[in-house]
């Protein structure tokens, strides 16, 4: 995994993880299940920015299929990426617990 340099960035981090395990953990699986194109499309959004300044590209790029999946109406596919985005923000927050002081 490879992190930005920005000390400012590195700071963030820990907080910025934490927050979205959170809100993911909260919201997902109501939009699912109520079909919420609309939300779905903006939190894929949201999180292909987000994750993207943060340089968490592959996080970043599971926005993108979430932004799609909610175009298409595709609640299997998106339900599926739910844990592999929740695994993505897990390792994300274990390697900076081993990896940052």
């Amino acid at each position: 995994m490879t992190l930005p340099d920005d000390p400012f960035i590195i700071e963030l981090l820990p907080e910025f993880v934490d927050a979205w395990l959170n809100d993911f953990g909260e919201q997902f699986k109501t939009l699912t299940d109520t079909k919420n194109s609309a939300d779905l499309f903006r939190m894929g959004h949201t999180l292909k920015g987000s994750c993207a300044q943060f340089g968490l590209n592959e996080i970043a790029d599971m926005g993108v299929e979430l932004m799609e999946y909610s175009k298409s109406n595709d609640w299997d596919k998106a339900t599926e990426t739910e844990e592999k985005i929740i695994q993505a923000f897990s390792n994300v927050k274990k390697y900076i617990e081993e990896n940052i002081d």
